[in-house]
Protein backbone atom coordinates (compact mmCIF):
# COMPACT_ATOMS: atom_id res chain seq x y z
CA UNK A 1 0.00 0.00 0.00
CA UNK A 2 2.91 2.37 0.67
CA UNK A 3 4.54 1.56 -2.39
CA UNK A 4 1.46 2.49 -4.48
CA UNK A 5 1.42 5.99 -2.46
CA UNK A 6 4.88 6.60 -3.21
CA UNK A 7 4.65 5.58 -6.71
CA UNK A 8 1.58 7.91 -7.32
CA UNK A 9 3.56 10.68 -5.47
CA UNK A 10 6.18 10.15 -7.76
CA UNK A 11 3.86 10.31 -11.03
CA UNK A 12 2.19 13.41 -10.04
CA UNK A 13 5.47 14.84 -8.84
CA UNK A 14 6.88 14.28 -12.80
CA UNK A 15 3.57 15.06 -14.62
CA UNK A 16 3.53 18.45 -12.63
CA UNK A 17 6.92 18.84 -13.61
CA UNK A 18 6.05 17.99 -17.05
CA UNK A 19 3.17 20.72 -17.18
CA UNK A 20 5.21 23.51 -15.94
CA UNK A 21 7.93 22.87 -18.41
CA UNK A 22 5.37 23.37 -20.91
CA UNK A 23 4.35 26.22 -19.34
CA UNK A 24 7.79 27.60 -19.32
CA UNK A 25 8.09 26.59 -23.34
CA UNK A 26 5.21 28.58 -24.16
CA UNK A 27 6.18 31.73 -22.72
CA UNK A 28 9.00 32.11 -25.27
CA UNK A 29 6.72 32.24 -27.73
CA UNK A 30 5.24 35.69 -27.52
CA UNK A 31 9.01 36.76 -27.81
CA UNK A 32 10.15 34.38 -31.08
CA UNK A 33 6.62 36.04 -32.66
CA UNK A 34 7.26 39.97 -31.53
CA UNK A 35 11.36 39.40 -33.31
CA UNK A 36 10.14 37.28 -36.30
CA UNK A 37 7.56 40.29 -36.80
CA UNK A 38 10.11 43.13 -36.12
CA UNK A 39 13.19 41.83 -37.73
CA UNK A 40 11.66 39.73 -40.62
CA UNK A 41 8.07 41.35 -41.15
CA UNK A 42 6.81 37.94 -40.46
CA UNK A 43 2.66 38.54 -39.38
CA UNK A 44 0.91 36.96 -36.63
CA UNK A 45 -1.13 34.46 -39.05
CA UNK A 46 1.72 33.83 -41.09
CA UNK A 47 4.14 32.69 -38.30
CA UNK A 48 1.31 30.61 -36.66
CA UNK A 49 0.69 28.90 -39.98
CA UNK A 50 4.43 27.80 -40.22
CA UNK A 51 4.48 27.30 -36.17
CA UNK A 52 1.85 24.51 -36.50
CA UNK A 53 3.24 23.40 -39.92
CA UNK A 54 6.55 23.15 -37.88
CA UNK A 55 5.59 21.10 -35.39
CA UNK A 56 3.33 18.79 -37.56
CA UNK A 57 6.01 17.36 -39.39
CA UNK A 58 8.33 17.02 -36.40
CA UNK A 59 5.42 14.94 -34.52
CA UNK A 60 4.51 13.05 -37.88
CA UNK A 61 8.44 12.36 -37.98
CA UNK A 62 9.04 11.14 -34.38
CA UNK A 63 5.52 9.22 -34.31
CA UNK A 64 7.21 7.14 -37.90
CA UNK A 65 10.14 6.25 -35.83
CA UNK A 66 8.39 5.45 -32.61
CA UNK A 67 6.46 3.20 -34.90
CA UNK A 68 3.16 5.21 -33.32
CA UNK A 69 1.52 5.91 -36.64
CA UNK A 70 -1.14 3.34 -36.02
CA UNK A 71 -1.64 4.74 -32.71
CA UNK A 72 -2.13 8.50 -34.63
CA UNK A 73 -4.63 7.03 -36.99
CA UNK A 74 -6.90 5.05 -34.75
CA UNK A 75 -7.16 8.07 -32.03
CA UNK A 76 -8.60 10.30 -34.52
CA UNK A 77 -10.88 7.69 -35.59
CA UNK A 78 -11.94 6.78 -32.12
CA UNK A 79 -12.64 10.37 -31.71
CA UNK A 80 -13.03 12.48 -34.48
CA UNK A 81 -15.19 15.44 -33.86
CA UNK A 82 -13.60 16.52 -30.24
CA UNK A 83 -10.06 15.52 -32.06
CA UNK A 84 -10.79 18.05 -34.56
CA UNK A 85 -12.28 20.71 -32.28
CA UNK A 86 -9.20 20.33 -30.38
CA UNK A 87 -6.92 21.43 -32.90
CA UNK A 88 -8.87 24.22 -34.19
CA UNK A 89 -9.06 25.46 -30.54
CA UNK A 90 -5.40 25.40 -30.32
CA UNK A 91 -4.99 27.06 -33.82
CA UNK A 92 -7.26 29.69 -32.67
CA UNK A 93 -5.79 30.43 -29.40
CA UNK A 94 -2.63 30.89 -30.81
CA UNK A 95 -3.33 32.67 -33.59
CA UNK A 96 -4.96 35.34 -31.19
CA UNK A 97 -2.58 35.49 -28.83
CA UNK A 98 0.22 36.19 -31.24
CA UNK A 99 -1.94 39.05 -32.57
CA UNK A 100 -2.17 40.45 -29.23
CA UNK A 101 1.35 40.16 -28.36
CA UNK A 102 2.02 42.48 -31.87
CA UNK A 103 -0.60 44.90 -30.87
CA UNK A 104 -0.33 45.35 -26.82
CA UNK A 105 3.10 43.84 -25.81
CA UNK A 106 3.97 40.32 -24.80
CA UNK A 107 4.10 41.35 -21.10
CA UNK A 108 0.23 42.09 -21.08
CA UNK A 109 -0.82 39.78 -23.40
CA UNK A 110 0.33 37.05 -22.01
CA UNK A 111 -1.03 37.88 -18.54
CA UNK A 112 -4.54 38.92 -19.39
CA UNK A 113 -4.77 35.69 -21.88
CA UNK A 114 -3.04 33.04 -19.77
CA UNK A 115 -4.48 34.67 -16.54
CA UNK A 116 -7.88 35.16 -17.16
CA UNK A 117 -8.17 31.36 -18.95
CA UNK A 118 -8.88 29.50 -15.58
CA UNK A 119 -11.21 31.85 -14.21
CA UNK A 120 -13.53 31.31 -17.24
CA UNK A 121 -12.92 27.38 -17.35
CA UNK A 122 -13.84 27.13 -13.67
CA UNK A 123 -17.19 29.48 -14.41
CA UNK A 124 -17.74 27.15 -17.00
CA UNK A 125 -17.81 24.17 -14.51
CA UNK A 126 -20.40 25.24 -12.44
CA UNK A 127 -22.73 26.82 -15.16
CA UNK A 128 -22.86 23.14 -16.89
CA UNK A 129 -22.75 21.46 -13.42
CA UNK A 130 -25.84 23.97 -12.38
CA UNK A 131 -24.20 24.87 -8.77
CA UNK A 132 -23.05 27.98 -7.34
CA UNK A 133 -19.32 29.23 -6.62
CA UNK A 134 -18.41 29.35 -2.73
CA UNK A 135 -17.05 32.63 -1.01
CA UNK A 136 -13.73 31.49 -2.01
CA UNK A 137 -14.79 31.03 -5.63
CA UNK A 138 -16.12 34.24 -5.80
CA UNK A 139 -13.49 36.36 -4.33
CA UNK A 140 -10.74 34.51 -7.27
CA UNK A 141 -13.39 36.02 -9.92
CA UNK A 142 -13.62 39.05 -8.28
CA UNK A 143 -9.74 39.27 -8.05
CA UNK A 144 -9.27 38.18 -11.10
CA UNK A 145 -11.51 40.73 -13.06
CA UNK A 146 -10.50 43.73 -10.98
CA UNK A 147 -6.97 42.43 -11.85
CA UNK A 148 -7.81 42.48 -15.93
CA UNK A 149 -9.60 46.03 -16.03
CA UNK A 150 -6.15 47.13 -13.98
CA UNK A 151 -4.22 45.73 -16.85
CA UNK A 152 -6.61 46.85 -19.50
CA UNK A 153 -6.89 50.59 -18.04
CA UNK A 154 -3.08 50.60 -17.42
CA UNK A 155 -2.28 49.44 -21.60
CA UNK A 156 -4.87 51.76 -22.71
CA UNK A 157 -3.77 54.69 -20.93
CA UNK A 158 0.24 54.32 -21.69
CA UNK A 159 0.27 53.06 -25.13
CA UNK A 160 1.51 49.49 -23.61
CA UNK A 161 4.35 47.98 -25.65
CA UNK A 162 2.81 47.79 -29.33
CA UNK A 163 0.80 49.94 -31.53
CA UNK A 164 -2.84 49.13 -30.65
CA UNK A 165 -3.37 48.27 -26.90
CA UNK A 166 -7.84 48.70 -26.70
CA UNK A 167 -7.46 46.14 -29.58
CA UNK A 168 -4.66 43.41 -28.34
CA UNK A 169 -6.77 43.34 -24.72
CA UNK A 170 -9.97 42.26 -26.79
CA UNK A 171 -7.87 39.74 -28.54
CA UNK A 172 -6.00 38.71 -25.59
CA UNK A 173 -9.57 37.92 -23.79
CA UNK A 174 -10.87 36.52 -27.20
CA UNK A 175 -7.35 34.14 -26.71
CA UNK A 176 -8.16 33.02 -23.35
CA UNK A 177 -11.68 32.36 -24.05
CA UNK A 178 -10.68 29.79 -26.01
CA UNK A 179 -7.51 28.50 -24.23
CA UNK A 180 -9.48 27.62 -21.41
CA UNK A 181 -11.82 25.67 -23.29
CA UNK A 182 -9.20 24.10 -24.89
CA UNK A 183 -7.53 22.98 -21.23
CA UNK A 184 -11.19 21.96 -20.82
CA UNK A 185 -11.36 19.37 -23.84
CA UNK A 186 -7.91 18.36 -23.83
CA UNK A 187 -7.94 17.39 -20.16
CA UNK A 188 -10.65 15.33 -20.92
CA UNK A 189 -9.04 13.26 -23.95
CA UNK A 190 -5.51 13.11 -22.17
CA UNK A 191 -6.78 10.73 -19.76
CA UNK A 192 -7.38 8.08 -22.24
CA UNK A 193 -5.46 8.79 -25.38
CA UNK A 194 -1.63 8.45 -25.66
CA UNK A 195 0.32 11.87 -25.49
CA UNK A 196 2.20 11.78 -28.54
CA UNK A 197 -1.03 10.68 -30.90
CA UNK A 198 -3.30 13.37 -29.25
CA UNK A 199 -0.74 16.09 -29.72
CA UNK A 200 0.07 15.00 -33.47
CA UNK A 201 -3.69 14.90 -34.02
CA UNK A 202 -4.51 18.27 -32.36
CA UNK A 203 -1.23 19.49 -34.48
CA UNK A 204 -2.52 18.44 -37.96
CA UNK A 205 -5.73 19.45 -37.78
CA UNK A 206 -4.53 22.85 -36.38
CA UNK A 207 -2.20 23.11 -39.54
CA UNK A 208 -4.60 22.54 -41.72
CA UNK A 209 -6.92 24.99 -40.26
CA UNK A 210 -3.98 27.75 -40.67
CA UNK A 211 -2.79 26.85 -43.71
CA UNK A 212 -4.85 29.31 -46.02
CA UNK A 213 -3.11 32.10 -43.99
CA UNK A 214 0.43 31.34 -45.62
CA UNK A 215 -1.55 31.55 -49.41
CA UNK A 216 -3.12 34.85 -48.10
CA UNK A 217 -0.01 36.39 -47.48
CA UNK A 218 1.62 34.87 -51.00
CA UNK A 219 -1.35 37.00 -52.59
CA UNK A 220 -0.75 39.98 -50.35
CA UNK A 221 2.38 42.33 -50.13
CA UNK A 222 3.81 40.73 -46.52
CA UNK A 223 6.68 37.93 -47.05
CA UNK A 224 5.26 34.09 -46.66
CA UNK A 225 8.69 33.46 -45.27
CA UNK A 226 12.02 34.42 -44.56
CA UNK A 227 15.62 32.47 -45.91
CA UNK A 228 17.31 34.43 -43.52
CA UNK A 229 19.13 31.26 -41.03
CA UNK A 230 17.90 33.55 -37.54
CA UNK A 231 14.59 33.70 -38.78
CA UNK A 232 14.44 29.83 -40.25
CA UNK A 233 15.68 28.78 -36.83
CA UNK A 234 13.20 30.71 -34.83
CA UNK A 235 10.51 29.56 -36.93
CA UNK A 236 11.51 25.45 -36.47
CA UNK A 237 12.29 26.45 -32.50
CA UNK A 238 8.39 27.63 -32.71
CA UNK A 239 7.28 24.37 -33.70
CA UNK A 240 9.68 21.91 -32.00
CA UNK A 241 9.85 23.23 -29.08
CA UNK A 242 7.04 25.44 -28.13
CA UNK A 243 4.00 23.78 -29.92
CA UNK A 244 5.22 19.74 -30.37
CA UNK A 245 7.48 19.41 -27.32
CA UNK A 246 5.45 21.58 -25.14
CA UNK A 247 1.88 20.44 -26.08
CA UNK A 248 3.44 16.66 -25.80
CA UNK A 249 4.55 17.42 -22.16
CA UNK A 250 0.99 19.35 -21.06
CA UNK A 251 -0.97 16.28 -22.00
CA UNK A 252 1.44 13.41 -20.75
CA UNK A 253 1.12 15.67 -17.41
CA UNK A 254 -2.36 15.99 -17.54
CA UNK A 255 -2.02 11.79 -17.10
CA UNK A 256 -0.63 11.78 -14.01
CA UNK A 257 -1.82 15.12 -12.39
CA UNK A 258 -5.19 16.88 -11.66
CA UNK A 259 -6.75 19.51 -13.53
CA UNK A 260 -4.95 22.35 -11.49
CA UNK A 261 -1.75 20.80 -13.68
CA UNK A 262 -2.74 23.52 -16.11
CA UNK A 263 -3.45 26.44 -13.60
CA UNK A 264 0.40 26.10 -12.98
CA UNK A 265 1.16 25.92 -15.90
CA UNK A 266 -1.09 29.08 -16.87
CA UNK A 267 1.22 31.21 -13.77
CA UNK A 268 4.61 29.64 -15.02
CA UNK A 269 4.07 31.38 -18.80
CA UNK A 270 3.28 34.75 -17.96
CA UNK A 271 5.71 34.78 -15.43
CA UNK A 272 8.56 33.55 -17.64
CA UNK A 273 6.95 35.89 -21.22
CA UNK A 274 7.11 39.05 -18.78
CA UNK A 275 10.56 38.51 -16.95
CA UNK A 276 12.13 37.65 -21.08
CA UNK A 277 10.10 40.61 -22.20
CA UNK A 278 11.24 42.89 -19.36
CA UNK A 279 14.74 41.34 -20.09
CA UNK A 280 15.52 41.27 -23.91
CA UNK A 281 12.60 43.53 -25.08
CA UNK A 282 12.65 46.43 -22.47
CA UNK A 283 8.96 46.39 -22.05
CA UNK A 284 7.82 48.63 -18.95
CA UNK A 285 5.22 47.74 -16.64
CA UNK A 286 3.43 50.76 -15.25
CA UNK A 287 2.42 50.14 -11.40
CA UNK A 288 -0.76 49.45 -12.32
CA UNK A 289 -0.26 47.05 -14.46
CA UNK A 290 1.85 44.96 -11.91
CA UNK A 291 -1.05 45.16 -9.30
CA UNK A 292 -3.33 43.78 -12.17
CA UNK A 293 -1.73 41.50 -13.07
CA UNK A 294 -0.15 40.34 -9.34
CA UNK A 295 -4.47 40.07 -8.62
CA UNK A 296 -4.99 38.00 -12.09
CA UNK A 297 -2.33 35.67 -11.24
CA UNK A 298 -3.59 35.48 -7.51
CA UNK A 299 -6.91 34.31 -8.66
CA UNK A 300 -5.56 31.79 -10.17
CA UNK A 301 -3.61 30.42 -7.23
CA UNK A 302 -7.01 30.73 -5.90
CA UNK A 303 -8.43 28.02 -7.84
CA UNK A 304 -6.25 25.54 -6.64
CA UNK A 305 -7.85 22.94 -4.93
CA UNK A 306 -7.11 22.62 -1.13
CA UNK A 307 -5.61 19.62 -0.73
CA UNK A 308 -7.34 16.31 1.29
CA UNK A 309 -5.66 15.21 4.72
CA UNK A 310 -4.42 11.80 4.55
CA UNK A 311 -7.00 9.00 5.08
CA UNK A 312 -6.37 7.40 8.99
CA UNK A 313 -3.92 3.96 8.53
Amino acid sequence: MTSDVGHGQRSSAIGLAQVCAAGLLWGTGGLVVTVLNDRHDLGAMTTSAWRMLVATAALLGLALVARRLGSVVATFRAQPALVVALGCCTAVYQALYFLSVLAVGVSVATVVSLGLAPVLAAAWEHTRAGTRPTAREVVVLVSALTGLVLVSVASAGHGGAGDAPVLGIVLAVASGAVYAATTVLGHHLARGIDPLALTTCATSVGAVALAPFLVVAALGSGPVISTEPDALALLVYLGVATMALSYGLLYAGLRTTSGSAATVATLVEPLSAAALAAILLDEQLTATAVVGGVLILAAVVGLRPRELPPAPT
